[in-house]
C-alpha cells in the first residue's frame, strides 16, 4: 500500500516539556553513536501529541537522533501504526483486510466505517471523532474478524458489533477490549477445556485485555501534559493484544489515566512521575549531538544491555549473580558520608568504570569528577557513603544502589569478571 505525507502541513512541531523529558530519556538508553534506535518510540510519541505523525514531526525527531530526514520517513512510512494524515479525535479504526478476517467478514466490518465514519479510508468523519482504513494482518486470526482500535485489538466482531463499539466511545465510554462474542481469549468457541478453574474463577480477562481494563481508557492519546503513572504499563506504546511488540523503551512508565469510578483501583497502581521527567529534564532542547548513556537494565527477571544482539537471559554466571543479588535500596545520607575520594588516577592509570553494569561514559566522567576512579574505591562504599553517592548522581539518582556497583566493584576488584563485564569487553559497546 503507497502510504505517503498529507498534502497540508503544519508549520512546525514540538514536543511538549514532558513528552521531551521522556524522549531523551529513551535516546539516553542507547550508546553512543547508536541514538537512532530510539526512532520508533520517538515518532510514536510525537504522533501521540498530536494525533498524528507529521512531516515537521519526522523531522525534529530526525533532529534529535542525529538522523537524515529520508531515514526517519522510511521508518514512518513503513509501518501501519504511525498515521500520515489526520485521524479522528476520539479514534482511528484498522480494520483487518487479511485472509483469515476476510473470509469472516471483514468487508462486512469495513462497510459499517464507511456508513458511520466516511465513504473512504483516511478520511475523518463528519464530526471530526473517527477515521479508519484497511490494513494488512494484525495476527488474530483465530479471533478474525477483527480491528485495532487506538492501542488494543477488538475480535470476534460482527457488523452489529463494531456499529455499537463506535456509538459507545463517541458517547465518551470505553468499552471492554478483545473478543467480543464471549470468548476467554483464542480458545474453540466451545468454549476452555482446560485450567478451567481459574478462567472460570478468578481470572475475568486475558492478560492483554486486563492490561487494558488496568488502564480504562486505551483510546486516550499520550498528548505529554499528564504526569501520573501506572506501574506495569512501561512504555507499551503499542498496547493491548500488540503490547508483545515492545519498543524497547519500558524503562520509563507512559502517563496514562483511569475513570473516575475506578479511582480507588487506580491509586493503589498510581505512583510519582520518575526523575527523569522533572521539570529540570522538561527543560532540554534537541539536538542533534544527544550525548548516548549506557543504560543497562535488569528487565522482568532477563538481563540485557541496550544496543545489544540479545538478551542475557539464564546466562549468568555464579559472579554475575553474586553481584547484581539482593540490589540495595538508597539510604539517607549528609555530606558527612562522602567516602573518601581520589584528587587523580594511582600510577597505572584509572580503572575501567564503565564494566560496572549501569555506567557508561557520561557517569564514568562524573565518577571521576567525583574522585572515584578505582573499583577498589567503588568496593570499599558503606551503605551510608553508597547513599551519599546515590544522592549526588546528578541525573542518575538512585543508580548506584540500583545496580548495586558496590557488589560489581568487589567482584572487579577481586581479580574476576561478571558476565556483564566480559560482554561489555567483547562487544567493546562503550567505546567513545
Amino acid at each position: 500500500m503507497l502510504r505517503r505525507l498529507h498534502s497540508e502541513q503544519p508549520e512546525s512541531f514540538e514536543f511538549t516539556p514532558a513528552n521531551l523529558a521522556w524522549a531523551q530519556n529513551q535516546v539516553s538508553k542507547y550508546p553512543q553513536g547508536r541514538q537512532a534506535s530510539a526512532i520508533i518510540p520517538l515518532l510514536w510519541r510525537a504522533q501521540e501529541q498530536e494525533s498524528w505523525l507529521t512531516r515537521p514531526a519526522i523531522e525534529y525527531v530526525a533532529d534529535m537522533l542525529g538522523m537524515a530526514y529520508i531515514r526517519a520517513l522510511e521508518v514512518a512510512s513503513f509501518y501501519f501504526m504511525f498515521q500520515l494524515q489526520p485521524v479522528g479525535t476520539v479514534a482511528h479504526i484498522q480494520i483487518c483486510g487479511t485472509l483469515s478476517c476476510m473470509i469472516c467478514g471483514a468487508e462486512d466490518l469495513m462497510a459499517v466505517c464507511k456508513d458511520k465514519i466516511a465513504d473512504k479510508p483516511h478520511t475523518v468523519s463528519a464530526d471530526g471523532k473517527f477515521s479508519w482504513e484497511e490494513v494488512e494482518c494484525l495476527g488474530a486470526c483465530t479471533n478474525a474478524p477483527m480491528a485495532q482500535i487506538g492501542k488494543d485489538y477488538y475480535e470476534d466482531l460482527t457488523a452489529e458489533k463494531l456499529g455499537q463499539l463506535l456509538d459507545d466511545m463517541a458517547a465518551g465510554k470505553v468499552p471492554t477490549v478483545g473478543p467480543q462474542n464471549g470468548r476467554f481469549a483464542s480458545e474453540p468457541e466451545s468454549g476452555i477445556s482446560s485450567l478451567t478453574e481459574f478462567v472460570n474463577g478468578s481470572i475475568k480477562l486475558n492478560a492483554s485485555a486486563q492490561l487494558a481494563d488496568d488502564i480504562g481508557d486505551t483510546i486516550k492519546r499520550i498528548d505529554g501534559t499528564e504526569v501520573p503513572v501506572v506501574q506495569g504499563w512501561e512504555d507499551q506504546s503499542n498496547g493491548g493484544a500488540a503490547a508483545a511488540v515492545s519498543l524497547a523503551s519500558d524503562a520509563v512508565s507512559t502517563p496514562v489515566s483511569k475513570p473516575s469510578s475506578t479511582t480507588e483501583e487506580a491509586a493503589a497502581k498510581v505512583e510519582p512521575a520518575t526523575s527523569e521527567a522533572t521539570a529540570d529534564t522538561a527543560v532540554l532542547k534537541p539536538s542533534k549531538e544527544l550525548p548516548g548513556q549506557a543504560d543497562l537494565a535488569e528487565r522482568k527477571g532477563e538481563w540485557r544491555y541496550e544496543g545489544g544482539d540479545k538478551a542475557d537471559a539464564g546466562e549468568k554466571t555464579s559472579a554475575e549473580v553474586k553481584a547484581t543479588t539482593n540490589v540495595s535500596e538508597p539510604v539517607e545520607a549528609s555530606a558527612e558520608d562522602k567516602p573518601a575520594a581520589l584528587d587523580a588516577a594511582r600510577e597505572g592509570g584509572a580503572d575501567d568504570l564503565k564494566l560496572i553494569k549501569g555506567v557508561g561514559p557520561k557517569l564514568e566522567k562524573l565518577l571521576n569528577s567525583m574522585g572515584f576512579f578505582h573499583f577498589d574505591q567503588v568496593a570499599a562504599w558503606t551503605d551510608k557513603e553508597l547513599g551519599w553517592v546515590d544522592q549526588n548522581l546528578e541525573g542518575f539518582k538512585g543508580r548506584a544502589s540500583r545496580d548495586n556497583w558496590v557488589s560489581q566493584a568487589k567482584t572487579l576488584a577481586s581479580g574476576e569478571e561478571t558476565e556483564f563485564a566480559t560482554r561489555a569487553k567483547k562487544d567493546d559497546i562503550y567505546k567513545d
